[in-house]
């Protein structure tokens, strides 16, 4: 139960391709909000066609929090999002603003409304020994294992996602186990605003995948690849970079390389961006007190604005 005292912030969450920035430029409009995008692609600096940033005419008009605060070298965790967006949440509130925090990245919304776990630190022999069985087996055979010792976590996971896979693993060997049972039963740090938190999830999955599809190819047609050949030329980069793992960079990153043929960039783009939003849905049906709102549905932005309305003058 929220405590009414508390500060409204608004959650907007949803799968890629849902219609999410259109729904809270919006809310902007209409209500007096600030914008914090809650995105782990749109954080990065000159990584803009393949993260779907706002363009540059839109962040004029509606100014957003935590888009390109760092380059595409630097890491930025669940924690430091946290602890960022705690920190603008109190200055948009102390502005009688109304924090509004939209994007699809699940992790830092669930960091955000349940705090950090005590996970064990990293054990560096234990990485070893992961590292080399996937040199032999590969990681979806490690991803397998994990569905054997931690099953929610790995549907939660790609199977060539090595670095979540590694750090999931490495929880189950140090402790016994799973990492999904361990942020369960980690000690819950209230947020303290009284949340409106809506999830847009699509009524007729066929609907986002044409969607899906029809934004990769126009990300390519563009510049996508040649934002990436940019970055390489700018930026010293590795494909292990949390930057040049995001959906879209990573498959250019594999045809630059030559690991496959034009022809085949855009199938393995959508189809990545499919798992990704596959993903995303199974976090928010794990998430507690949201509203759904089928993003397909007529109106879609007046709804949205009515329920939060409604949840704002209860």
């Amino acid at each position: 139960m929220q405590d009414n005292t508390y500060p409204p912030a608004i959650l907007l969450m949803g799968p890629t391709c849902g219609g999410k920035t259109a729904v809270a430029l919006e809310l902007a409009q209409n209500l007096p909000c600030e914008i914090i995008s809650v995105d782990s692609g749109q954080i990065y600096r000159h990584m803009d066609i393949g993260t779907a940033k706002p363009d540059p005419a839109t962040l004029k008009r509606t100014p957003h929090h935590l888009i390109n605060i760092i380059d595409p070298t630097e890491r930025y965790s669940a924690a430091q999002f946290r602890e960022d967006a705690l920190r603008l949440m109190a200055e948009i509130s102390a502005r009688n603003r109304i924090p509004l925090l939209v994007g699809g990245t699940m992790l830092y919304f669930q960091t955000l409304r349940e705090g950090l776990s005590e996970l064990p630190q990293a054990d560096p022999a234990i990485r070893t020994v992961i590292d080399s069985i996937a040199e032999g087996a590969g990681w979806p055979a490690l991803h397998a294992e994990l569905s054997r010792l931690d099953p929610a976590t790995a549907a939660r996971l790609e199977p060539t996602d090595s670095q979540r896979i590694q750090r999931a693993l490495e929880i189950c060997y140090l402790t016994g186990r799973p990492m999904s049972q361990m942020l369960l039963q980690s000690e819950i740090a209230a947020l303290p605003y009284r949340a409106v938190s809506i999830a847009l999830i699509p009524g007729d999955r066929a609907i986002l995948h044409k969607r899906i599809a029809e934004r990769f190819n126009r990300m390519l047609t563009s510049g996508l690849i040649e934002e990436i050949k940019w970055l390489r030329s700018n930026y010293t980069l590795q494909s292990s970079l949390p930057s040049m793992r995001c959906v879209g960079y990573r498959q250019v990153w594999q045809y630059l390389e030559g690991e496959f043929d034009y022809q085949e960039l855009p199938d393995k783009g959508i189809a990545a961006t499919r798992q990704l939003a596959k993903r995303q849905m199974t976090w928010l049906r794990s998430m507690p007190d949201l509203e759904a709102i089928d993003c397909f549905s007529a109106n879609l932005t007046k709804k949205v604005l009515a329920h939060v309305e409604r949840m704002l003058t209860k």
